[in-house]
């Protein structure tokens, strides 16, 4: 897998392609969309709004799209495309074509569909959850080659992998069941190291601090659990939500957590005392997902009211709403260098959002 280390920048592409649609973007937090929609192939559109431009890759799968996820180095987005992974270049919107296609597959020919994807820190794996026999597979970033496939080992194991993430050094991966599993397995081996235990079915989430030495997951007992890797020790249980907590993420710094639910609030916890720092509100339903910029300073979060939001991290304002998608949005992650932010949905397509907009700059330096 490579990309052509002359591609232009994100900023000289978003504002030279020739192709249009018509799309909005609203500081304000009302707009419109329209979405131009093909049935036969993955379609490259760029589109061009007044203030913000954004690249729409049009996969035309039934199930939509639940995952999306940046390279370390920024330069792919990996998206599910049904029971395989689909690789774009950042910048170009353009397909990846592999020597292999990642398919799902395990035990003869058995394929499933993907609910979540991560790629290992340092750039040499992809990981995906899959919805059915609780099954994790592992494949080699470059080829496409499944390297292996981890698997609670019990008869009849059904239940999905809801989702997975690597520990800082790439050496673990966690992964989290809707039967409420929440395991550490060897990387290198495919061996599980820990099973934590939760309290409750169906683990939404899980994300790994900065220092790699703190787990966070998200469950249908409207709680955040924290969890020491080394030991498997719970050290903390994080209550305010009123439902189902879909997604966690920890800020870069690691001091901070932020949790999104299906109570239709992104709540802000200091990990040290456990407390409740901020509550963001505006979402109409559910919120699927939630990312910070990697200087730590924003989040983006994904609704089911088809609606992208982001948040001023510090004074709890809503700077924008980026609107455009026809379904809810299941997966927001930002590249590594804070220009762009990639969203997956239900309709079927994956977005990449030019962030430099001066209206979008100017709007956070005012909140």
């Amino acid at each position: 897998m490579s990309v052509n280390s002359h591609q232009p920048s994100a900023k000289s592409l978003f504002r030279d392609h020739p192709y249009r649609d018509h799309s909005t973007f609203d500081v304000y937090g009302a707009s419109e969309s329209e979405d131009v929609r093909e049935e036969e192939k993955p379609i490259m559109k760029t589109t061009t709004p007044q203030d913000l431009s954004h690249i729409t890759i049009d996969l035309a799968v039934k199930r939509g799209i639940h995952s999306v996820a940046f390279s370390p180095d920024g330069s792919i987005v990996a998206s599910d495309k049904n029971n395989t992974v689909g690789l774009w270049g950042a910048v170009t919107g353009q397909e990846i074509e592999m020597e292999k296609n990642f398919w799902v597959a395990f035990q003869g020919d058995f394929t499933a569909d993907i609910n979540s994807i991560a790629f290992s820190p340092d750039g040499r794996m992809i990981a995906v959850g899959i919805n059915a026999s609780e099954v994790i597979c592992l494949w080699d970033a470059a080829t496409g080659e499944q390297l292996r496939y981890m698997r609670k080992n019990v008869p009849n194991a059904l239940h999905w992998v809801n989702t997975v993430a690597f520990s800082t050094d790439s050496k673990i991966l966690a992964s989290g069941s809707e039967d409420g599993n929440l395991y550490l397995w060897d990387v290198e081996t495919g061996k599980r190291l820990k099973a934590l235990t939760e309290d409750t079915e169906n683990i939404f989430s899980v994300a790994f601090s900065s220092g790699g030495k703190t787990l966070a997951s998200g469950n249908a007992g409207n709680t955040i659990c924290l969890w020491d890797i080394a030991t498997g020790e719970k050290l903390k249980t994080l209550t305010g939500h009123t439902n189902w907590v879909f997604s966690v993420a920890f800020s870069p710094d690691g001091r901070t957590l932020a949790s999104g639910s299906w109570d239709k609030t992104i709540r802000i916890w200091d990990i040290t005392t456990g407390q409740q720092l901020k509550i963001f509100t505006g979402h109409t339903s559910t919120v699927w997902r939630v990312a910070f910029s990697p200087d730590g300073l924003t989040l983006a979060s994904g609704g089911e009211d088809k609606t992208i939001r982001l948040w001023n991290i510090a004074t709890g304002a809503h700077i924008a709403t980026l609107t455009g998608h026809t379904g809810p949005v299941k997966s927001v992650a930002f590249s590594p260098d804070g220009v762009t932010l990639a969203s997956g949905s239900e309709d079927g397509t994956v977005r990449l959002w030019d962030l430099t907009s001066p209206v979008l700059l100017r709007k956070n330096r005012e909140e």
